[in-house]
């Protein structure tokens, strides 16, 4: 029989929250606020580097929208979906925004790239026609409810492991806000979301070697895109939804792409995740060697302590987690930035021998320098099981790595393990003064010290910051080139 069937309950329940919940957490809000900064900072020190840059502004040189989306730190004014792209390619491109790591691994505040394009075109439209604006607690509250979808689908379920990119994310939980944001109806934000669940999804083939390129970081800003043209479908085009998009035998997304398993949740839809999110504080490295940079770190200064240097090192045991082994181990030759910004060695050898950890350390200049290629020949990862259990440990969650050294003289230097980086939440008191440390050096470079003391103003309260217009907000950080 040809009966449609009811919404699969998953896309449902995405949903009722997106437009039933009330956050009533203060650290919600909060880490909001901080989220929303630091992924802006993140967004403007990717545009110094040429390869981001080039991927940006409007398809037909020139083309100016009005009213349309401002991409911070440019001049350009787009529609709300090349606006989306743009946001979210600089965004992400430096792996330095925020991370959630559990059976799927992601960087949820990549769904500003569309909250912002959609609230800020908003902004601008409904003003030139004599409407209200949207605020910046508007935008926050689809951070966390973003957050909070793309977080909780992480959890349990493992997209990587059938070999999806975890960017379908970012695109189901920007589908479902910025349809809200655009005045959808609950069904009408269910049936954008059943859009983005049947859409393309990205496998994860240039995250690994040997084919890792530059594709992992504008793949969420064409995720946000995406989300954001489909919302914009069902709002304005009317096109209906996908009930059992999730569930239909043979043809749906748990049979074909899914080893026809069901998603599996640890808890309800709250505010959990932005409570809990990982912030990138010291080192624009991929999340699973954050510690093990720091711990690189603490031993560059060891070892200049006691008279020696990284090429006094015979040999180097990282112990690690499983998680890290399977993305971020590798062997070879690495052959560009994104290779390099993956590879655990790389990032370990860097501060050994300089005693620092940049984004432009990823470039051919410094790669170039053959004492890291050397020392990462002299490095092996094993895993520690406590660390793998505990990373998935709901009440930690820690992400552990531990550095020993052993010198050419037969000196085994005390072992330096890190089970926790800055930007957790068990460091988040040592972590804010460095990551408003962090926002402020990124637009410095990009806007100059008198603008970014005068967006820091404007940002560091709460309330007053909530109740900002969207767009008033982002001319502050528009630029003339």
């Amino acid at each position: 029989m040809n009966v449609r069937p009811p919404v699969d309950k998953v896309v449902q329940d995405i949903a009722d929250y997106v437009h039933d919940y009330q956050i009533e957490s203060p650290l919600a809000w909060e880490t909001a606020r901080l989220c929303l900064i630091d992924t802006l900072g993140c967004g403007l020190e990717a545009l110094n580097f040429e390869q981001c840059a080039k991927l940006l502004g409007p398809v037909v040189p020139g083309t100016v929208v009005p009213n349309g989306t401002k991409v911070p730190g440019t001049p350009y004014q787009l529609d709300p979906i090349r606006g989306a792209f743009n946001i979210g390619t600089a965004i992400r491109w430096l792996d330095y925004n925020d991370c959630w790591l559990a059976a799927e691994w992601g960087h949820p505040s990549d769904n500003l790239g569309g909250i912002l394009a959609v609230a800020d075109w908003l902004a601008r439209t409904n003003k030139a026609n004599g409407l209200a604006a949207p605020k910046i607690k508007d935008v926050l509250e689809a951070m966390i409810k973003a957050h909070e979808i793309q977080g909780c689908l992480a959890l349990e379920n493992s997209f990587n492991r059938v070999g999806l990119d975890h960017v379908v994310l970012v695109k189901v939980a920007t589908t479902a806000v910025v349809s809200k944001l655009l005045g959808c109806t609950k069904e009408q934000t269910a049936d954008a979301v059943t859009q983005a669940w049947v859409d393309g999804q990205s496998l994860r083939t240039y995250r690994h070697a040997p084919n890792t390129m530059s594709r992992k970081s504008w793949a969420a800003g064409d995720a946000c895109s995406r989300a954001v043209n489909l919302a914009l479908m069902v709002k304005n085009g009317g096109v209906q939804g996908i009930p059992s998009v999730l569930s239909a035998k043979i043809w749906g997304f748990y049979d074909v792409l899914f080893k026809g398993n069901e998603f599996k949740f640890q808890r309800p839809y709250g505010s959990y995740v932005m409570e809990n999110v990982l912030f990138k504080i010291s080192f624009p490295a991929e999340f699973h060697s954050q510690t093990a940079c720091e711990a690189a770190m603490i031993l560059h200064s060891k070892l200049k302590e006691i008279g020696k240097t990284s090429d006094d090192i015979a040999s180097i045991r990282i112990r690690t987690q499983e998680a890290a082994i399977r993305i971020i181990d590798k062997k070879g030759p690495l052959d560009n930035y994104a290779d390099r910004d993956h590879c655990i060695q790389y990032m370990v050898a860097v501060p050994l021998i300089f005693g620092r950890l940049t984004a432009n350390d990823y470039n051919d200049s410094v790669a170039a320098d053959a004492r890291i290629d050397a020392l990462r020949e002299k490095m092996v990862c094993v895993e520690d099981k406590t660390y793998s259990t505990e990373y998935h440990d709901p009440n930690k969650r820690s992400i552990g790595n531990a550095l020993l050294v052993t010198l050419k003289d037969g000196t085994e230097l005390p072992e330096v393990a890190v089970e926790y980086p800055v930007g957790h939440k068990f460091r988040r008191e040592e972590g804010i003064p460095l990551l408003v440390e962090k926002f402020k050096r990124h637009l410095n470079g990009r806007l100059g010290e008198k603008r970014t003391a005068e967006i820091y103003e404007k940002s560091e309260k709460l309330e007053p910051f909530q109740a900002m217009d969207v767009d008033s907000y982002v001319d502050l950080y528009v630029t003339e080139q």
